[in-house]
């Protein structure tokens, strides 16, 4: 119990201070997620209300394997990504093996099933007078996605969100394409790794202090979309 209480107070201390290692990998864990699941959004929203609204052959077979990929385990993807991105794969010639632009790519994979699943059940769900009145009205199709999108808002929100919960605390991934790189690489949860291996229990508690938060934040999110939603 002394090591965890002399350890918490160091750890305060050195957030309090502005740990340039803790602040460091605080900062490029909030960029690096917020542009993969930026992306996963532009790109899945789309995606899912096209399966939600138009029929396609095969939808049923799609979403479902939207659904499993919400379950792929981050350590996968980061071995299918430093296949991709290795000297002898296929993209090797960009040299983004062991750079942030290789977790980026690795997080979109993360969080592009999760975003696609969840707004195709939001959308699926809301009211057919939603679609109706929007088809009696004769908007465009942009139109109608914006409607779509706004009347399911609350579902999307949620999906980003926990996109973004989930990106940002991953470890497989960035480990695995990122390479921990001190000062490059190296996102909150693999510093924490790094830093309690090295010994360094206070700082990696610091850096775990900054994702409990994350996760607070994030889980106050929910709760109130949810309130919202009632």
């Amino acid at each position: 119990m002394t090591l965890i209480w002399e350890s918490l107070q160091e750890a305060c201390r050195l957030v309090v201070s502005g740990d340039r290692i803790v602040y460091g990998a605080a900062l490029r864990s909030l960029w690096i997620s917020a542009l993969a699941v930026t992306t996963a959004a532009l790109v899945g929203l789309p995606v899912g209300t096209l399966l939600a609204r138009v029929r396609i052959p095969g939808r049923r077979w799609i979403v479902l394997l939207f659904r499993a990929g919400m379950a792929i385990p981050t350590v996968f993807i980061g071995l299918v990504c430093y296949a991709v991105f290795s000297r002898r794969g296929p993209l090797g010639p960009a040299e983004l093996l062991y750079t942030p632009w290789a977790i980026v790519v690795g997080e979109f994979v993360l969080a592009f099933p999760l975003i696609v699943s969840i707004a195709h059940g939001s959308i699926l769900s809301l009211d057919r007078r939603v679609a109706e009145t929007a088809w009696t009205l004769g908007v465009g199709p942009l139109r109608r996605w914006l409607t779509y999108l706004s009347e399911a808002r609350t579902g999307i929100l949620l999906a980003i969100v926990t996109a973004y919960a989930r990106c940002v605390t991953e470890l497989g991934i960035a480990m695995m394409v990122g390479g921990n790189m001190k000062g490059r690489t190296q996102t909150l949860a693999t510093a924490t790794a790094l830093e309690t291996g090295k010994g360094e229990f206070s700082r990696g508690i610091a850096m775990g202090l900054f994702l409990l938060l994350i996760a607070l934040f994030v889980t106050g999110v929910i709760v109130s979309l949810g309130r919202e939603e009632r």
